[in-house]
């Protein structure tokens, strides 16, 4: 995917990032915990929110299947540790009926963000309205309870520019929160994806005090890269914009790695860590 000379650079100088503790600490707060697998449980989830409270604070959210939102709800109360989920998910065909129906359940459960896929096979294909409404059904059923994340699956997009497109698209239905990836596909996060995402992201335009964030998801298993998405957002959007509310992780083998760093040790990945 070809990028602006000015991207192209502040992703090359990215790829050279290393985590210090601070850096490690600072990511643990803008961490989504996240369990998205087939064959999870409630006590998988309960054992996920556990985590999500670290001796170097909490992280910003915990992810989980619609299903887990109450659990988690319940196991997480005053953590401030907020709960997210995912609808249209992993493969964004469902109607828009559907959508708004778990939407809305999703959120009387509990849940304070809604991780909704893009219908993108369908956007890249050439289709327009149907994207839209599906995103504006997503946007209205949570209300002001709930904030829209919209999953773009980056990795499918053959060209930035239809990637662009998609971005601002999901902007204008309502998303509060650019997503990259399920975590489902490959390739999952990238740095060039993800500077697009920023940049839509910079351009967008809302009114002051309402800023569109950016989630970077699937494969980010290690401190130094975490550290190299970091460089990314401070580089485009500027020093201090990466808060839990602009810019999150989606992972679930990304923690371990953040607090040996934050404890002096190497930032290797986590053994067997999965992408998501």
């Amino acid at each position: 995917m070809k990028l602006s000379a000015e991207l192209q650079t502040i992703v090359d100088e990215a790829t050279g990032a290393k985590a210090t503790p601070a850096i490690a600490r600072r990511a643990i707060g803008l961490l989504d915990l996240t369990s998205l697998n087939d064959d999870d449980t409630g006590d998988v989830v309960e054992a996920l929110c556990r985590r999500a409270v670290t001796p170097a604070g909490p992280v910003a959210a915990v992810c989980v299947w619609p299903r887990f939102v109450a659990g988690a709800r319940r196991a997480l109360d005053g953590t401030g540790v907020r709960i997210a989920t995912v609808v249209n998910f992993p493969g964004g065909a469902d109607d828009t009926a559907t959508v708004a129906k778990d939407t809305r359940d999703a959120v009387a459960d509990g849940a304070d963000e809604i991780d909704v896929v893009l219908p993108y096979r369908a956007f890249i294909d050439g289709a327009r309205s149907q994207p839209q409404a599906l995103l504006r059904a997503c946007f209205d059923a949570c209300g002001e309870r709930a904030l829209m994340k919209v999953i773009l699956e980056a990795g499918q997009f053959p060209t930035a520019d239809l990637l662009s497109w998609a971005s601002r698209d999901a902007i204008a239905a309502g998303a509060a929160f650019l997503k990259t990836s399920t975590g489902k596909t490959q390739p999952a996060a990238t740095l060039p994806t993800t500077a697009l995402l920023l940049d839509a992201a910079h351009d967008a335009g809302r009114p002051v005090g309402v800023p569109v964030g950016v989630k970077a998801a699937g494969g980010i298993r290690d401190a130094d890269t975490a550290a190299a998405y970091l460089h990314l957002a401070d580089a485009i959007m500027g020093e201090g914009w990466a808060t839990p509310r602009t810019f999150r992780f989606g992972a679930s083998g990304l923690l371990d790695s953040l607090l040996a760093v934050v404890a002096g040790k190497p930032a290797g990945a986590a053994e067997g860590a999965a992408p998501y």
